[in-house]
């Protein structure tokens, strides 16, 4: 049995977030509840992507005016793509969970329990 080391610990508990959040979002009959479950999975899924880019042994690519940095490899500095693309994906995750906290709020002026079943019910009346 291999060890567990806290860099397979880390990426074990970030892929258990994203699937208690998915669950969430396939269990839960309540609309604040599936966002909120959103926002659990989209955490965890950003962490992997984090978990992904940062690579043991890697340098953030800021120059320093010094004579060690230019014996240090291009190899070895870190890439800022992933970085910027997981900036990106929180703050288009933020923008869809407000609008949707609010669409929620237009909803609860009509069915406050916010259940899936009686905003069908109050449909299709």
């Amino acid at each position: 049995m291999p060890s567990l080391t806290p860099a397979l610990l880390i990426e074990a508990l970030v892929l258990i977030t994203a699937l208690a959040g998915f669950l969430g979002l396939l269990l839960r009959r309540n609309l604040f509840l599936k966002v909120l479950a959103l926002d659990v999975m989209s955490t965890g899924v950003i962490g992997f992507f984090v978990l992904l880019a940062a690579r043991s042994g890697v340098r953030t690519p800021i120059l320093v005016a010094s004579s060690s940095s230019a014996s240090t490899p291009v190899a070895a500095f870190a890439d800022p793509v992933p970085q910027a693309v997981i900036l990106t994906a929180i703050v288009i995750g933020f923008s869809i969970q407000a609008l949707l906290l609010v669409v929620i709020t237009h909803l609860a002026q009509r069915e406050p329990s916010l259940q899936i079943e009686a905003l069908e019910e109050a449909a299709e009346a």
